[in-house]
């Protein structure tokens, strides 16, 4: 019995870390991208450009296009992580966003191979179809290496590869795709119209404990989802607060230490937790302490809760911060900045008032 809860436990953590292992090279990138777009649609909402612009037209395509163009940089990514070939992984995401390809799927029209039919598919920002496809070509290149001459196996290699790669992309690992990420929206839209309070407390005090574990990971193809299906996320806002609360709690931290070096860490994770870093916090401060980090994740609940309530959206995927606030405007944004106010400063007060329990 032990050793199956074992078993199942490993295979999570294996799930997790290749997921960990594929999003992070690149996480800092994702970022970027959601600043920029979220700056040009801020100034043209509010006329400061206009949006015929060439300034903002070569930007908002820098911002919007790394969405777009998203499979790219999965593939490459999930190419090193699983030891494939980038550049033969490269060919699938240059077949599934190859425009006249991909104008005839992703307008409900249907195409045939050898009989089989190809369903219609959202190729364009997808996760899942680059992923199973990558994930197919590392067990068909082992076979390739072992079996294909030297001599000719530079050609040869992905010449067979995309044989039979390809086909199963368009055929299932395409329609497969855009249902599994149709069907995780739908089951987290039905929890969340159930009750969005409880659902953003929820998430609000257990997205930090995920980070610890690293099994926030999964909730990023599902924001990422969203925004492409819906054209917003209510996933990424139920986190601020949560991140807000760390932040608070090592600043208080920071105040309470006297060892110089240590105070220095506190005070430089807290600045890192604002820019929406909470990783430095939680290992090296909050955590190790205990009492600030559950401080921390019960600040994040309420805060959660209350943009649960305001329903705020995401445009445009992004970790929330107060960098990347303006992805965040529109029904809620207010109450979206109140809560990670809230949260860094019931983070601070529930910590800095447990001072005489917290052992420094």
């Amino acid at each position: 019995m032990d050793s199956s809860k074992n078993q199942k436990k490993s295979i999570y953590k294996t799930i997790i870390d290749q997921i960990s292992g594929i999003f992070m090279p690149f996480i800092s990138i994702i970022t970027a991208a959601s600043i920029i777009k979220s700056i040009m649609i801020l100034l043209a909402q509010t006329k400061a450009i206009d949006s015929a612009s060439g300034l903002y037209k070569i930007f908002y395509a820098c911002g919007d296009g790394f969405f777009y163009f998203l499979p790219f940089f999965l593939c490459f990514s999930a190419a090193k992580q699983w030891n494939c070939n980038p550049y033969i992984a490269l060919l699938i995401p240059v077949s599934m966003l190859y425009p006249d390809l991909l104008s005839i799927l992703e307008n409900n029209i249907s195409l045939s191979f050898l009989g089989l039919p190809i369903k219609p598919a959202i190729y364009h920002s997808s996760v899942i179809p680059v992923l199973l496809g990558v994930g197919l070509l590392h067990f068909v290149e082992k076979p390739c290496d072992r079996f294909i001459p030297e001599y000719i196996r530079s050609f040869l290699k992905p010449v067979i590869c995309m044989i039979i790669v390809l086909p199963l992309t368009f055929i299932l690992f395409g329609p497969a795709g855009t249902f599994i990420g149709n069907l995780l929206t739908k089951a987290f839209f039905w929890i969340y119209d159930k009750n969005a309070i409880l659902a953003g407390a929820f998430m609000g005090f257990f997205i930090q404990p995920m980070v610890v574990i690293g099994a926030h990971w999964p909730l990023i193809p599902v924001a990422l989802n969203n925004i492409s299906v819906n054209g917003y996320d209510v996933i990424m806002p139920l986190l601020a607060a949560a991140v807000y609360g760390q932040c608070g709690a090592s600043l208080a931290i920071g105040l309470m230490y006297k060892n110089i070096e240590k105070k220095r860490n506190a005070f430089q994770s807290s600045f890192s937790c604002a820019l929406g870093v909470t990783e430095p916090a939680l290992y090296t401060v909050n955590l190790p302490l205990v009492r600030p980090f559950i401080s921390a994740c019960i600040a994040g609940s309420i805060g959660g809760a209350i943009t649960g309530w305001a329903g705020t959206h995401c445009i445009s995927f992004t970790f929330p911060s107060f960098l990347t606030c303006v992805a965040f405007i529109g029904p809620g944004f207010i109450t979206f900045c109140l809560s990670m106010v809230l949260g860094f400063i019931l983070g601070f007060l529930l910590t800095y008032l447990q001072k005489n329990f917290i052992i420094l």
